[in-house]
């Protein structure tokens, strides 16, 4: 009698065991051995990145090829790219509008080199000592800047106060958990006033290789603020600073606005050659959020609002940003 027939057991970890290599087998959730699941996932891996590899490079030959007649590289779709247009946008030629009304707003006497920024920096009742050290790192990135402990006095009195030291700026810092979360920062005498919420902080302790602070007024660069509130909002953190750079301290402070996010940071470049150049990080570095501009000083009652952030009116898109 003939024996009967024995199932040939086939081995899962061939990638090649129908004719197809490695990298189209897209689930090898039914090997049921582990050790050969992940060498099958490894060759799957490794064939998938030599594929595109030879992708690229047969593109790259093919662009060489034709020349000028070569398609136009593709761009991949982004969130920025893809942004919803603002009507308050502002081309880059320039708007005889703005210019005017940037002439004639309040933080023209500073960029006019007309007034020296001053501020005076405060804190919430009774900080946690944990603050301190970031108020420390703020005041290394401000320069003229001057720290006043709160006490009981509420936030008019200390406007006041700061007016009548002949304070161009006031800032007031919130925590939460010892950690800052919060910035209201008001141009003195007659406004306006903002408030930003403060997000992954991080000292100047904490950076590795960082470099020193040294005693040359920053660089400044604000960059992507695009819209007519982003320029307001831009204006008004480049008031902070003074407008004479001393350029032979080669540091640089940076507002850099992404998706309404403001990252905040500070840096010192050297030059290796005529072509590189390298940055060291200074420090402290965190972000802001815009969350109200008022007209005029703090005052919540009956303040004016140029704008609030409501998140249900104006998040309707993750495309649409306001800065």
């Amino acid at each position: 009698m003939a024996p009967p027939n024995k199932r040939v057991k086939k081995d899962d970890g061939d990638a090649k065991a129908d004719g197809e290599p490695a990298f189209q087998m897209r689930n090898p959730s039914h090997i049921k051995n582990k050790m050969k699941r992940q060498l099958v996932m490894q060759k799957f891996r490794k064939e998938k990145k030599e594929a595109k590899k030879a992708a690229q490079l047969k593109r790259r030959r093919e662009a060489e090829e034709m020349g000028e007649e070569a398609p136009a590289k593709m761009e991949p779709r982004t969130i920025d790219n893809t942004r919803e247009k603002e009507v308050t946008m502002v081309s880059n030629e320039g708007d005889e509008e703005i210019e005017a009304d940037e002439r004639d707003d309040e933080f023209a006497s500073i960029f006019a080199n007309e007034e020296t920024p001053k501020l005076m920096i405060t804190t919430r009742p009774f900080p946690s000592g944990e603050l301190y050290h970031f108020i420390k790192d703020l005041m290394d990135l401000l320069p003229n800047s001057f720290y006043y402990k709160r006490g009981t006095f509420d936030i008019k009195e200390i406007v006041q106060f700061a007016s009548n030291k002949k304070f161009t700026h006031l800032v007031v810092l919130s925590e939460k958990s010892k950690i800052c979360n919060g910035m209201l920062v008001s141009r003195l005498p007659e406004g306006p006033t903002a408030f930003f919420k403060v997000s992954n902080v991080k000292l100047t302790s904490s950076i590795k290789e960082r470099g020193r602070r040294t005693n040359h007024q920053p660089e400044l660069i604000l960059n992507n603020f695009s819209t007519r509130l982003g320029h307001r909002v831009g204006r008004f953190l480049g008031s902070l600073f003074e407008h004479q750079p001393e350029f032979e301290g080669h540091q640089v402070v940076t507002f850099h606005n992404q998706r309404d996010f403001i990252f905040v940071r500070h840096h010192r470049y050297t030059f290796e050659n005529e072509k590189k150049a390298r940055l060291q990080e200074i420090g402290p570095r965190f972000t802001m959020k815009l969350r109200w501009l008022q007209q005029g000083t703090f005052d919540t009652k009956f303040g004016e609002y140029e704008w609030i952030h409501k998140q249900h009116q104006l998040d309707t898109s993750r495309r649409k940003f306001h800065l």
